[in-house]
């Protein structure tokens, strides 16, 4: 039987807390940035944790 990979693409995007809950980056920092306030920019840095809704089906790609 073959080994079990995980999603790549997912591996690259979250990472899973000692806690368990799941780190994510926030989206809309790529471009356009001229309209979007300083403040806003500032806060789109910082990392935040994925819905409860989506943890379980990001836990499941992340599996190796």
């Amino acid at each position: 039987m073959p080994k079990m990979k995980s999603h790549r693409g997912a591996a690259k995007r979250f990472k899973v807390k000692k806690s368990g809950t799941i780190k994510r980056a926030k989206a809309f920092k790529s471009h356009i940035l001229n309209k979007k306030s300083a403040k806003r920019k500032r806060n789109l840095r910082k990392a935040t944790s994925t819905a409860p809704a989506n943890a379980k089906v990001v836990k499941k790609m992340l599996m190796k």
